[in-house]
């Protein structure tokens, strides 16, 4: 798969219950204008190979045609492609076994919190 060719990217940690249910939740709204990519998926290791830095894994990205939008930061870029672009081929989603104890209280409170703190941009 060539990167170029599928902006917009989201790519979320699919071995996360709670990062698999969001995506689940933006691919639906999306409905199809936005490709989903797994952290763990080897489009998602050529994704952070190629364009992400070593903060990849802390947050979920958005990646549209000139930057790429990390945690907090990606949050209005996403909202503004599901509102607006063209809608092409869906990808399936990657399901990995969860390897954290991800659907706990505690783990709903620190991964939102991890969504309010964490934001980086990366201009490519």
């Amino acid at each position: 798969m060539d990167i170029k060719e599928n902006f917009p990217i989201v790519v979320y940690d699919n071995q996360c219950y709670l990062c698999m249910k969001f995506a689940k939740i933006v691919d639906f709204f999306a409905r199809g204008k936005i490709t989903m990519v797994g952290h763990y998926s080897q489009t998602g290791e050529k994704i952070r190979n190629e364009i992400l830095d070593d903060s990849a894994l802390e947050m979920f990205w958005f990646i549209d045609n000139n930057q790429a939008f990390g945690g907090r930061a990606a949050l209005l870029p996403l909202v503004k492609s599901i509102f607006s672009g063209k809608s092409k081929k869906r990808f399936n989603f990657e399901i990995a076994e969860c390897e954290q104890e991800c659907k706990t209280v505690k783990a709903v409170f620190v991964r939102s919190a991890s969504l309010l703190t964490n934001s980086k941009k990366i201009e490519f």
